[in-house]
Formats: structure tokens, C-alpha cells, sequence
């Protein structure tokens, strides 16, 4: 399964910024938006609500993480709003994810649209950072397959990591099983606080199944301009 859109980073404050970001665009050109900590925690349901009520897909990126109960609770919670992803922390164990797809399928009543994705390494995240923050003794790849095997023994629908690791674990799993990848740039572009980054293309090439993009086009000059770019350059190479 590959997500042809790209998936654009609503990262702003609040409701009246990702508003008039998304005014830029045509009236029918439907986006597949992500929603945040910083905007959730800002606008809360209600800027969801409105997102999809415009005709926008939502990817619901919170990325829970706490004892099993809480976040089958909170899934639950998230379930009823019926966005098309959302995530959670791989590392919070095949326990919490199980609680987590329980708590997702309650609360949208069986409907099976929202697919769950866990976070495997942040690209932000370094060797260096594993090794000695969080004292994991393997590579990073090792370290992200072993979560998206987790997440896939688990029930999710796919994972987030970058598209440096998606081909591997797109051989390890199923075509079915989702590599969203964020970390994109285009050629030149500035990696920012980003470590592990990709071009489009070459994300294509190691079977990333979506990408997350935002600065790269939020921040860009002419934000329509970059995201249709972007768009033709990933369908002209998947």
C-alpha cells in the first residue's frame, strides 16, 4: 500500500496559522494533513473536527506512550474521531500496543479505517544517541526493524522510521505493513534537526509507503508551489 499524496506537517501554534496555511490552497485540492502535539494540544478535537470537515485527511500524530490501560483508554478516546492514522511508541512493549488496537477498534465501533502506527526511532535520533542515552548495544537499523516486527506481532497497521530503514522492513514484514517516512528534504534542502533524511525519490526507491513533509513545503516561499513538486517527484518515482 502506498499513500500517494504526501502527508504535510500541520506544524503550527494554533488554529488560525494551520487555517491560513491550508486557505493557500485550492478549494478542491484535498491534503492528507498531520496534526501534532503542538496543534492537538493548542486546538484540541475541535481543529480535527474542522480539518476533515473541510475534506482533509488527518494522520493523528501523538505518539502515546504509558501503562497499557491508559492508552487503550485513550485510543478509545481517538477512535471516535475515525482519522485515517494515528501512533503511538513502539517501546512501550507488545502489551500496550495489543491495549492500544483493542481501545482504537472500541471507539470507532469495529470500523477498521484509522490504521495505528508505532514509532520505532525518531530521526532525530542518532547512533550515538541509542548507544549512550538509551544504552541499546545494536545498530540503528537493528534497533528499528526489531520494533516494526514488534508492531507487526502486535496487530498495527505499519510504523513510523525513516526511509533510510523502510526497505529493509518492508522485506522483513509485508508489502501491506505501512513505512511512513518523515525526515524528507529535497535535494539541497537543510537537514535541520533532522539526522536521518531522504529526498523524495530516493524514499521511493527504498519503499517508503508515505511521507510526512514539512518544513520543506510549510516554510517554503511558495508553499503550494514545493508541495506539488514534492507530490509530482514521489509519483514519478513509486
Amino acid at each position: 500500500m502506498v499513500i500517494k499524496r504526501p502527508i504535510v506537517a500541520l506544524d503550527f501554534p494554533d488554529r488560525s496559522a494551520a487555517i491560513s496555511f491550508l486557505q493557500r490552497f485550492d478549494q478542491d485540492e484535498h491534503l492528507f494533513v498531520k496534526i501534532g502535539m503542538e496543534l492537538f494540544y493548542s486546538e484540541g478535537q475541535d481543529m480535527v473536527k474542522e480539518i476533515m470537515g473541510l475534506g482533509h485527511d488527518v494522520f493523528l500524530d501523538l505518539k502515546c506512550y504509558d501503562i497499557p490501560h491508559t492508552v487503550e483508554m485513550t485510543m478509545r478516546v481517538l477512535g471516535r474521531l475515525k482519522v485515517s492514522l494515528s501512533t503511538l511508541h513502539a517501546s512501550g512493549g507488545t502489551e500496550m500496543m495489543r491495549a492500544a488496537k483493542e481501545g482504537l477498534l472500541d471507539g470507532s465501533a469495529g470500523d477498521e479505517s484509522t490504521k495505528l502506527l508505532a514509532i520505532t526511532q525518531l530521526t532525530s535520533t542518532t547512533q550515538q544517541q541509542i548507544t549512550e542515552e538509551q544504552l541499546v548495544n545494536v545498530p540503528m537499523q537493528e534497533s528499528v526493524l526489531h520494533y516494526a516486527k514488534l508492531a507487526q506481532k502486535s496487530g498495527l497497521d505499519g510504523v513510523v522510521c525513516s526511509a533510510q530503514e523502510a526497505a529493509e522492513i518492508a522485506r522483513e514484514t509485508s508489502p501491506q505493513f505501512l513505512r511512513v517516512t518523515p525526515g524528507i528534504r529535497l535535494a539541497g534542502g537543510a537537514a535541520q534537526d533532522q539526522r536521518r533524511v531522504m529526498t523524495p525519490q530516493a524514499a521511493a526507491k527504498n519503499h517508503s509507503s508515505a511521507l510526512v513533509v514539512g518544513r520543506a513545503i510549510t516554510e517554503a516561499t511558495d508553499c503550494v508551489a514545493a508541495y506539488h513538486l514534492i507530490k509530482k517527484l514521489w509519483e514519478e518515482s513509486i
